[in-house]
């Protein structure tokens, strides 16, 4: 049993002056229960007690800068050598896969220590009769080392709505689409892509992934559909630009380009109906422990998850909950997509009324952006994407792209820029695309 903080040794003490500095939210909740003599060291007890002296006056963790200015007031040399030391230690370690725990452990041992210090106090009170008094102070220690963040503070947190960090976003690679979402989709929130069966969904969720990665994020792709090493090549074939069929041919120049990518990929299958959002957040939980935390998970796609076993448009209407609610509790963005019912293959424009089965898809997503190919659009490689929702900017809107389904390349423009004027006028053409190419087909077939 740990009986004192020099038990659980000086690694886990300096990660634990770490997350004090790191997390003003974890500094809060432990602030009132942590204890600088706790700690073995006379440099430790120094740096745990500047840090919280330091958040009872100005309500926030102590910078290295504000470290630095308590650093030179110490007159002991000896003293100000060890804690320069432990300081830098503990700065190593802000990065440590283990913090969380640390954490934990740390207001778990630290609870303890208080209600020993109330059964300890309350001798004295049981032998006089307070039993009221008793009952105080017991209480007051269970209570202690609660989360004492309630919440946004409007009036006080005036600053904080306008930190560039209020939303963490990550590109999805189109210039237009980021302009729309304000910058992308942030963390907690949910991204749905909707159309038809093999209209081209999982080609885009493989796009804003790989962008991702380029981008250097750790990128989690979850396939129900496709088996991983297939997904795999289709990253390769967005990575270089060399049709499918053609990688093979060319595996050095596919190795080459992959070695210029600093972000990182891991691709995950499950059977269709095999997995329940509880099983992505297990396979989360093992990549952080192993040191991969992904910023950003892509599930093509959700209708494919198992839910509850309940009439089929609760079910996905409950899945598409638990996975925005997974995305809010790793704090990080997914993006997934959507069947669309079969009637929306001659749409040219995939409203909401199209989405199969459940609405409430729309109402649990942040974003929700649709794709419309008609057979015309797959001969001449066009497609519009429509904006049904956004919560950071405006919808309705409907925008021309090109698309190459032999190599995944997919570029989605703004209807006003040169680009955009030039996708949609393939668009409007692209029946006259079709017309030829079967043309040239029949000539082909009347030769041989």
């Amino acid at each position: 049993m740990i009986k004192k903080l020099s038990d659980f040794g000086y690694n886990f003490q300096v990660k634990l002056i770490a997350a004090l500095m790191t997390d003003k939210n974890f500094l809060q909740q432990i602030s009132d229960i942590l204890d600088y003599r706790y700690f073995e060291s006379e440099a430790t007890s120094f740096i745990v007690k500047a840090i919280k002296s330091h958040m009872i006056e100005f309500k926030a963790a102590p910078t290295l800068e504000v470290m630095k200015v308590k650093i030179k007031e110490i007159s002991d040399e000896v003293l100000e050598t060890s804690v320069v030391s432990a300081l830098k230690d503990a700065m190593r370690t802000i990065e440590s896969s283990d913090l969380a725990f640390i954490k934990e452990e740390s207001i778990k041992f630290c609870k303890n220590q208080k209600l020993k210090g109330a059964i300890v106090e309350s001798v004295n009170l049981l032998e006089s009769g307070e039993f009221e008094a008793i009952k105080v102070k017991i209480d007051e220690a269970m209570k202690a080392g609660g989360d004492r963040n309630i919440g946004h503070e409007y009036n006080k947190d005036i600053e904080d709505r306008y930190k560039e960090s209020v939303r963490n976003t990550i590109t999805t690679g189109w210039e237009v689409i980021d302009d729309l979402a304000d910058g992308g989709l942030g963390s907690g929130e949910l991204g749905v892509m909707v159309a038809p069966a093999g209209i081209g969904k999982s080609w885009a969720l493989a796009n804003v992934g790989a962008n991702a990665v380029k981008a250097g994020k750790t990128v989690l792709h979850y396939t129900l559909e496709l088996n991983q090493a297939y997904v795999g090549l289709r990253y390769d074939s967005i990575f270089t630009g060399i049709a499918a069929q053609e990688l093979k041919y060319n595996l050095d120049d596919v190795k080459k380009r992959l070695k210029t990518i600093s972000g990182e990929l891991i691709i995950k299958y499950y059977p269709t109906k095999g997995a329940t959002v509880l099983s992505i957040g297990s396979h989360i939980e093992k990549c952080i422990i192993q040191g991969k935390k992904p910023d950003l998970v892509i599930v093509d796609y959700a209708d494919l998850l198992r839910g509850n076993g309940r009439e089929v448009r609760h079910e996905l209407g409950n899945i598409y909950e638990d996975l925005r609610g997974l995305a809010g509790e790793y704090e990080i963005p997914v993006w997934t997509a959507s069947q669309a019912n079969r009637s929306a293959l001659q749409e040219d424009v995939i409203q909401a009324d199209k989405i199969a089965e459940s609405y409430s898809k729309i109402m649990t997503a942040d974003f929700v952006v649709s794709l419309s190919r008609k057979i015309e659009d797959k001969a001449a490689g066009t497609g519009r994407w429509h904006v049904i929702k956004n919560r950071f900017g405006p919808d309705g809107i409907t925008l021309p792209s090109k698309m190459n389904a032999s190599n995944g390349q997919i570029d989605i423009y703004d209807g006003g820029t040169v680009q955009g004027q030039s996708a949609q006028e393939d668009i409007n053409n692209n029946s006259e695309y079709l017309r030829k190419m079967l043309g040239k087909k029949f000539e082909e077939l009347n030769t041989k």
